[in-house]
């Protein structure tokens, strides 16, 4: 692999915790194991801990800071131990100087702190990989919370991204592991992601859009942000009062109706993925408030996930078979929205996710996780060669998150129940949102042209039929494969009627006295002799050489 000079420590650092972590054959296969010092070596002979790489991920900067928390709730991709560790990087980050806060505010709003808030607390409330969050308030007297990205944040994450894409076409290239998890792609979608989570206006249109979607959900609050004070880098919005739900006490708790609470915010998920085609997902314990009103606040809207219409039946259908158990239909959605590969067989991979679904079904309802049961599920399908749609692994890790908040507020929620019983509403609701005037519009247009051009196909057809013109065109997937094996056995064949033809011919020339002659036999019956020989000894060897190839294909 050539290293570009500009990012070769990052190169280092990188093969490094991979060497650390028991990665050394990925560090190899992209001949980056001379970059691996003596230090990083050693390391690796050392038991390390989870909490260690964490506290890695944490040195190395925002980037991996933010790739640790995705993976904190990936149990498909880490162990338990592993994930317990990364969710400390949630909510747990060192924060920068409040004088390149003050700089990065005014710079952004065009005015001092001074004359645009009437207060702007110094210490911030919370820090997060890529921005911190300080408590202010406004000339008016509203109180607000102020979201300030993190200083040379935006140049750092691009550079990092160049080095991750570098490695993971080589990775792809070079590695089974590669091409099986398809790196390449992944790291794109992280990409994407994290590029939309630096934009905080675009943040600031998902909190309103959210927002006026759950505006049926009486105890689910969505900040509100206050336009004039957002920016790219600068998100301003009211400041919500309460405690993170991992930070509410047992006697807190008690004081409000967990278990409606746990129903109603999963509801309220299940129609943002399922109806709206816009949802919160990260909405781990971290990002979930519980307000002084008892009401449940979502924060840091800047991950969201989008379902198209389509997408959106086909999640359904897989929530549904999964929370009943029934693992074919499961798995026949999964392959009807996924990308195969050319040798994929559907017998095992029907088989592995029944064992799967099954494995959770032994586990009693209400211990059922159905986001850790669909993150399983894309796990496998990877290994097994087809390529599932980012929205079910998004949907798997929302979901698993969503689980261990709602466990929270009550411990005896059951999310498959909370499936089964919102599932008649929501497609209800799907039904509704189908039959607009327009929809009806154009299923009425759609109807016209088929009915105007009807009769005209028809006595197409009958014509095509009266003149005896009818004609079948069928299209194989193989069809090109095929052809190519029959021209190769019409070239076998030919070969040897020609081999056959020179043998005959010699031998009737042997009869044939001629001047010419080989050895004292008549020389052109010796010359085919010869031509079919060498004919004869190529046909063989070209026939050894191309099956030994096949089979090893």
């Amino acid at each position: 692999m050539k290293l570009d000079g500009k990012h070769l420590q990052r190169y280092k650092d990188i093969a490094r915790l991979l060497w650390k972590y028991g990665r050394s054959d990925l560090v190899k296969q992209i001949d980056l194991d001379r970059e691996v010092d003596d230090a990083g070596r050693a390391a690796a002979g050392n038991q390390v801990t989870p909490d260690q790489l964490a506290s890695d991920l944490e040195a190395m900067g925002p980037t991996f800071v933010k790739l640790g928390q995705v993976l904190s709730s990936r149990p498909d991709l880490l162990p338990e131990v592993y994930l317990h560790a990364l969710a400390r990087l949630q909510d747990d980050v060192k924060p920068f100087p409040f004088e390149d806060v003050q700089q990065i505010v005014e710079k952004e709003l065009g005015a001092r702190l001074s004359k645009a808030f009437s207060r702007f607390d110094p210490e911030p409330i919370a820090a997060a990989s890529l921005g911190q969050v300080h408590a202010a308030a406004l000339r008016d007297g509203r109180e607000v919370v102020v979201k300030v990205q993190r200083p040379g944040i935006t140049e750092q994450i691009a550079s990092d991204f160049e080095v991750l894409k570098d490695m993971a076409e080589m990775l792809a290239k070079h590695t089974e592991f590669g091409r099986r998890h398809r790196l390449v792609e992944m790291v794109e979608e992280f990409r994407i992601s994290v590029t939309e989570e630096l934009d905080y206006d675009r943040e600031a249109q998902n909190l309103r859009a959210v927002g006026e979607n759950l505006a049926d959900f009486p105890r689910i609050r969505i900040p509100e942000p206050i336009g004039d004070y957002c920016t790219a880098r600068v998100l301003t919005m009211e400041y919500v009062r309460g405690s993170k739900i991992t930070k509410v006490s047992p006697i807190a708790r008690l004081e409000v109706d967990g278990c409606e609470l746990a129903e109603e915010l999963f509801r309220a998920y299940l129609k943002q993925v399922l109806i709206d085609g816009l949802f919160h997902a990260d909405p781990h314990p971290g990002n979930v408030f519980l307000t002084e009103a008892g009401e449940i606040a979502l924060l840091d809207l800047g991950m969201v996930g989008h379902t198209t219409p389509d997408m959106q039946e086909a999640l359904l259908k897989i929530l549904m078979a999964v929370s009943e158990g029934k693992s074919e239909a499961a798995a026949e959605c999964v392959i009807r929205i996924s990308q195969t590969e050319s040798d994929f067989d559907p017998v095992p991979f029907r088989r592995t996710i029944g064992r799967v679904i099954a494995s959770q079904q032994g586990r009693g309802l209400q211990k059922i996780n159905v986001g850790e049961t669909l993150l399983e599920v894309t796990s496998t399908a990877a290994n097994m060669g087809i390529y599932v749609p980012s929205e079910l692994t998004m949907l798997g890790k929302t979901l698993l998150q969503l689980d261990e908040v709602g466990k929270i507020l009550d411990p005896q929620f059951d999310p498959n129940a909370a499936i089964r019983r919102n599932v008649a509403e929501l497609m209800s609701q799907r039904m509704r949102k189908a039959a607009t005037q327009g929809g009806f519009l154009q299923a009425a247009l759609e109807l016209k042209e088929f009915v105007s051009g009807l009769p005209a196909r028809l006595n197409k057809i009958m014509d095509v039929i009266g003149n005896r013109e009818l004609e079948m065109k069928v299209r194989t997937v193989d069809a090109p494969l095929m052809l190519e094996g029959l021209q190769k056995i019409a070239n076998r064949v030919t070969s040897g009627l020609i081999l056959a033809a020179l043998i005959i011919g010699a031998a009737l020339l042997m009869r044939v006295d001629t001047p010419f002659k080989i050895a004292g036999y008549p020389g052109l019956a010796i010359v085919c002799f010869f031509a079919a020989t060498a004919g004869g000894v190529w046909l063989l060897l070209n026939i050894f050489w191309q099956d030994r190839r096949a089979a090893r294909h």
